[in-house]
């Protein structure tokens, strides 16, 4: 492990791990802007969502894996950050106008909901968050002159500087805006805040005892947390063309914490691949759903079993494969197998199989464990 544990302030405070990690990084930056030249329309569309939903993975992350609070209410903030960014498209405001407005104005209403951190924790934290949440649906549903209520809003094509933005243009747009976002989430949590946050998280009460104030940095974690959201919020908004209240709501929440369940709540790492892992479902669904059926008739049918009985096992599979909540149904598996197996969520799991390769010959268990103690101390980026 002493590969990767940093040994001086200076080391802590450098941007990125190690110069290795840096070149990596700098490989993943130019597949990425080489991808729309490669990847078909399709694929170029998952890894838009990719990015927005990385955006809100990153906000969480910094709320709840760093911060130590509780939010199920984040689709409040995606829509904030969508409806502000269509009111102001109505009114002819540019994009990078509007993209700072819902970013600072969501900011602002997170800082007002983090008011309620200072007296909550834990699940009574959750139940304000998600009472927040069922407020600002109900509000975007009834404030029909400036929503447009159930009937939702249409949004042009952007367009930056004059130019309208095609498919590859938002892609880049998407690009530059995740970029930034994870360089300033680094930047946070490499600084007095960030180690603020930690402190908050392991210890409140300690932390107050240090000095720090507590009521200050915590609504500060919500504003970021909030801001960040409300920028994926535009994006979300801009790359469906239409929003309506009924997009943002409890099962969107839910999405953004098993991103970082899923991803691992410590690292901004566990919030990209948390995000991957969210999308990607979709397509491996439909393609299970195509193939699986098809699949099960050829080997039914070469291991001999009757017509009968090998269209009965087919339609069985096919009715499962498109029976409502299936979805639903696997992520709470998945969810509950990470908790027991997976806590760190894949980042943890990367950091063990590097590390496994790294330590090869001299890998022991007690390595995994000290490696995760490692983990939850640092400020992951």
């Amino acid at each position: 492990m002493s590969a990767h544990v940093r040994t001086s302030y200076a080391q802590s405070e450098q941007l990125f791990p190690s110069k290795n990690a840096a070149f990596w990084y700098a490989v993943l930056v130019a597949a990425l802007i080489a991808a729309p030249y490669v990847l078909e329309s399709y694929y170029l569309s998952q890894l838009v969502f990719v990015l927005i939903y990385a955006i809100v993975g990153i906000a969480m992350n910094v709320l709840s894996g760093q911060a130590g609070q509780v939010s199920i209410g984040h689709a409040a903030f995606m829509a904030i950050g969508a409806y502000t960014a269509a009111v102001c498209e109505k009114h002819g405001l540019p994009l990078p106008v509007y993209l700072v407005l819902a970013g600072g104005f969501t900011g602002l209403i997170g800082y007002l909901v983090g008011l309620p951190a200072l007296r909550l924790h834990g699940i009574y934290l959750a139940i304000a968050t998600l009472a927040f949440a069922f407020i600002v649906e109900e509000i975007v549903t009834r404030w029909e002159s400036v929503t447009n209520g159930n009937e939702g809003l249409m949004l042009g094509a952007p367009s930056l500087f004059g130019l309208k933005l095609g498919a590859q243009g938002f892609y880049y747009l998407c690009l530059g805006v995740t970029v930034v976002v994870i360089l300033a989430a680094i930047n946070i949590l490499r600084s007095p805040t960030g180690r603020a946050f930690l402190a908050i998280r392991d210890s409140e009460t300690a932390a107050r005892s240090m000095g720090i104030d507590t009521a200050r940095y915590k609504t500060r974690a919500f504003a970021i947390s909030a801001g960040f959201t409300g920028l994926a919020g535009v994006l979300y908004a801009h790359k469906l063309s239409f929003i309506s209240p009924e997009m943002f709501s409890l099962s969107m929440s839910i999405e953004f914490v098993m991103i970082i369940i899923i991803g691992g709540v410590l690292s901004l790492r566990g919030a990209v691949f948390g995000a991957i892992f969210m999308i990607m479902v979709d397509p491996i669904l439909i393609v299970v759903k195509d193939k699986v059926p098809q699949l099960t008739l050829a080997a039914m049918q070469g291991i001999g079993l009757s017509d009968q009985l090998t269209d009965a096992i087919q339609a069985g599979i096919v009715r499962v494969a498109g029976a409502p909540g299936l979805k639903s149904l696997i992520f709470g598996l998945i969810i509950i197998l990470f908790i027991i197996f997976e806590p760190m969520g894949l980042d943890g799991r990367w950091a063990r199989v590097k590390s496994y390769f790294r330590q090869f010959p001299l890998y022991r268990p007690t390595s995994a464990r000290a490696q995760r103690m490692f983990l939850k101390s640092e400020r992951n980026r």
